[in-house]
Order: C-alpha cells, then structure tokens, then sequence
C-alpha cells in the first residue's frame, strides 16, 4: 500500500496547485476573462401585450388601486437579478412584464371571454427598476396554463440600447415539452428561461409560491 506521494506525485500536485492559482489571479486581474454567462435567450412578444398599459402598474399585480379585493389564484413571488453576460449587476435595467390571469384570460381587448372572465382585482401588467445591484422583486399570480401554451410570464428588459423580449417558464411544468415556443428552444437555452422554485419562506405568505429567475442581457 502506497502510504505517500512518491516525488513525482508531489510535483504533479504542485503543478496544478500553481496552475490553479495563476489562473485566479489572470482572472482577477482582468487578462483573462471568467466564463460568461448565457445571455437569456429572446422569445415572441406574443399578440397580447397591453394595448393600453393600466394606470396602476407598480410590480406588486395582485391588488389594483382603488380596489379592495385581491386578485385570484395562488400568490407568486418573481425574484432574482439582472446582470450583464460576465455576471456584473445591470443597475436601473427597466423590466416590464404582463401575464394571463387566473382564468387565463390577458388584459387585451383581442382576447375575448371565451377564454375566461376578466379578474377586476387583478393588474395583468407591471413595470419597475432593479435596484443598484441588480435585484428585482414581483408579487403576481402563478399563471394557468391555456389553448397551446404551459404557464409563462412576458418580459421586456432594457438598459440603454439593449433591449430583450422574452419569457419565462416555470420548471416541472408537464406542458413544457407541448409549448410550441418552450420547443423551439435548446436545452441551454430553456435553463436560461426557466424559474426555479425556491423555498417557501422566500414567499412571505402562506399557500403562497415563489420563484428565482436571474435575466442575463447580452451586450
């Protein structure tokens, strides 16, 4: 039984030890750049972005102004961080975001009751900034699934002349692989688009649900 490293063990692990930490040292110098991050792929507008954008349209879409109900379904919180392709926070990126209600129903005058009623407690569309460091923060509703599509949330984010339409889908959904768009896209590129279920202290409310989704804006 071989008890220690013989001398040429001993110069192999010193080789790589030295490699190891050149390396970070190259990288934290800036000579060498980290491995990037893979922008969030972009994906249809689709037919129902707002019309007419709701004069209530903070980032919080269970409770509309003036109104004292609260929006059906089950309460969904969206965090995560905008951040540029080397992982640095994008800071005052804008996002907007729009979504079906409980019933599967948007706030669009193109889609009609066949789809379900009209929720007057819901706002169906947000808009807000990430803070300095990136970070974001929605109250909303899990959304449905409906004709053709697994549930899914529209995003549109922007910071100077980068602008990025996409969506969001939600893991574990069994209409995932049905979804014509969620298809089309690769397999890297559906991780990027994916919310993760975090756990439910990260919620705030109970019976509630709450999601983590980083966006990564190519430059």
């Amino acid at each position: 039984m071989k008890l220690h490293p013989t001398p040429f063990d001993i110069s192999h692990v010193r080789r790589r030890v030295l490699h190891g930490a050149a390396t970070m040292l190259l990288v934290a110098s800036g000579l060498v750049r980290a491995e990037s991050l893979r922008a969030t792929p972009a994906v249809a507008l689709g037919p129902f972005y707002p019309a007419k954008k709701p004069a209530d349209n903070d980032a919080d879409l269970t409770q509309v102004a003036g109104q004292s109900g609260r929006a059906q379904g089950t309460i969904l919180y969206v965090t995560g961080r905008v951040l540029d392709t080397r992982g640095r926070p994008v800071g005052g990126a804008v996002l907007e975001l729009w979504q079906a209600n409980a019933s599967g129903r948007y706030l669009h005058p193109a889609d009609s009751d066949s789809s379900g009623p009209l929720d007057p407690n819901f706002q169906g569309y947000g808009t807000l900034h990430a803070g300095n460091d990136g970070q974001f923060r929605i109250k909303t509703i899990k959304p449905p699934p409906y004709s053709g599509r697994t549930p899914h949330i529209h995003f549109i984010v922007a910071n100077g002349r980068t602008r990025l339409t996409t969506q969001m889908f939600f893991e574990g959904e069994a209409g995932n692989e049905r979804d014509g768009l969620y298809r089309y896209l690769s397999v890297d590129d559906r991780r990027a688009s994916t919310g993760r279920y975090v756990d439910r202290a990260r919620a705030a409310e109970d019976g509630s649900l709450a999601v983590v989704w980083d966006i990564v804006l190519a430059a």
